[in-house]
């Protein structure tokens, strides 16, 4: 049961070959015997997620099953679910239990899924490993040796080990594209805007976007066609339908325009890591899609005017963490400023502290315009570059790391560390979709392809995904731990 994807564990339930109660008890089974080993959960709701499978096997016997009814899955544990632990990984919000649903796990129950727990993600979802949390590192199944990515980490983790068949996670800078990419699933950062973020704890809230990670881009497109849609409690929340994602699934890619930005492939990528994209471009070629070099020339800037703009955003939004309303207090403060200091100070980790300390500066008097307004100003031009690309192509593909997953403590440095963002961040100050898929392995460890396209058109690069997927086999690729203890 646990190496099915989505859409087959639908047609299994429609058959009767298991209830949802047994998929859950199953998954829940491996979590427990697997868990240790990877830290992929921070939380695992036993008695809600039976309850819920039996609601969805009445459901499904009443012939009232709605598009994901008792299909199984886990949160990200940045989205506030009512009477669960909500921690976004950090020791801020440890005993902190959300009193409501965010709109993504609102509408996901609606559809009838049910959900096993909350992943475990880098604090605050500031990293691009997952070791960052304040519950210890996530664990790459594929070697227990390497980082999972980050800062959804937990999420892909837990996909890719066969505890869960999906998972939903969040993308600031790459953050389900980068652990998808070294985990070998499927992930989709929507256009922003598209998913609402309301009950989504915010880290910078003009890049956050929620997004689903499973095994194939059908069952992504299964997802997104749930957690999509307007909200009128989240003002950046676009006004636009949703069209059934799974439609254009299966329409041929004759004619299809593939760009490649030239910037994505010169030095500090990885050998292994472009022959793989490079061979999935062929498939693609194969399948009818013509292929031509593009530019995009300010990508060079994407990373130091993303490290101003999430880090004043983040100090801005991390101000409401004062150790007054809720969230961690200090022990026996002297006066409210020493509780202020001493609650700030003992509850965030130190990567939360140093963004909050440059997005500080760079938003104070003196240094906003030459930090923030230029970084903003730098933003428009990276958001031109994509759109002067797309009028050129359809699609946009290359590399979603420009190395495979590394070791566990292997970049100490911050900067470092930064850089392995090097092609996703521009994605999220431009606001467009992309995603990554399976694309080959670097001896254990799997290499993601990205696909990238224009505002709102998820459907297109969703079908340019799955059509890949049929032609290949790398989605369908498990590490020796998902069959462990089957």
């Amino acid at each position: 049961m646990h190496d099915k994807t989505l859409a087959e564990l639908t047609r299994s339930l429609d058959a009767g070959e298991f209830s949802s109660r047994e998929l859950t008890q199953h998954l829940l089974g491996r979590i427990d015997r697997l868990n240790g080993k990877l830290n992929s959960f921070i939380t695992v709701t036993h008695d809600q997620a039976l309850s819920a499978a039996d609601a969805a096997d009445k459901a499904r016997a009443a012939g009232q099953a709605g598009p994901l009814t008792g299909l199984p899955l886990a949160l990200k544990d940045i989205f506030c679910t009512r009477d669960v632990k909500t921690t976004a990984g950090s020791r801020m919000l440890d005993t902190f239990i959300a009193p409501y649903d965010a709109t993504v796990v609102e509408k996901l129950a609606e559809a009838g899924s049910v959900s096993l727990g909350k992943t475990n993600m880098d604090e605050f979802a500031m990293g691009s490993s997952n070791e960052n949390s304040h519950y210890g590192p996530v664990k790459n199944p594929w070697d227990l040796a390497a980082v999972p990515g980050g800062s959804s980490g937990g999420s892909a983790a837990a996909v890719a080990a066969g505890l869960v068949p999906a998972a939903i996670g969040t993308d600031t800078g790459g953050s389900i594209r980068q652990p998808a990419a070294f985990c070998g699933i499927t992930g989709l950062k929507p256009t922003y805007g598209r998913v609402s973020r309301y009950g989504m704890i915010a880290y910078a809230s003009s890049l956050d976007q929620a997004g689903p990670m499973a095994r194939s881009a059908e069952d992504c497109a299964l997802l997104l066609n749930v957690m999509a849609g307007h909200d009128l409690r989240d003002s950046t929340c676009v006004q636009r339908g949703v069209p059934d994602y799974t439609e254009e699934l299966g329409t041929a890619l004759s004619g299809l325009k593939i760009g490649l930005p030239s910037e994505y492939f010169g030095d500090g990528l990885d050998p292994e890591v472009e022959a793989a994209v490079r061979e999935a471009i062929k498939v693609y070629e194969s399948l009818g899609a013509s292929v031509r070099e593009v530019s995009l020339p300010h990508t060079h800037y994407a990373i130091p005017a993303y490290y101003v703009i999430a880090p004043a955003e983040a100090s801005s939004n991390l101000s409401r963490y004062d150790g007054v309303r809720f969230g961690h207090r200090c022990d026996n403060p002297v006066d409210l400023i020493d509780m202020y200091k001493r609650s700030r100070a003992e509850g965030f980790g130190d990567e939360v502290k140093r963004r909050i300390l440059i997005g500080t500066h760079t938003l104070s008097e003196g240094f906003f315009d030459a930090y923030y307004k230029k970084a903003q100003q730098v933003r428009r031009l990276i958001r031109q570059d994509f759109l002067d690309a797309f009028e050129e192509v359809d699609v946009l593909m290359g590399p979603a790391s420009p190395t495979p997953a590394f070791d566990l403590g292997a970049n100490k440095d911050p900067v470092s560390m930064y850089l392995q963002d090097i092609y996703t961040i521009a994605i999220n100050l431009a606001g467009i979709p992309g995603m990554s898929v399976p694309a080959g392995l670097a001896g254990s460890r799997p290499i993601g392809l990205q696909i990238l396209g224009s505002h709102f058109t998820e459907a297109r690069l969703l079908n340019v995904a799955h059509q890949f997927q049929q032609a290949t086999d790398w989605h369908r690729q498990r590490p020796a731990l998902a069959e462990e203890n089957a």
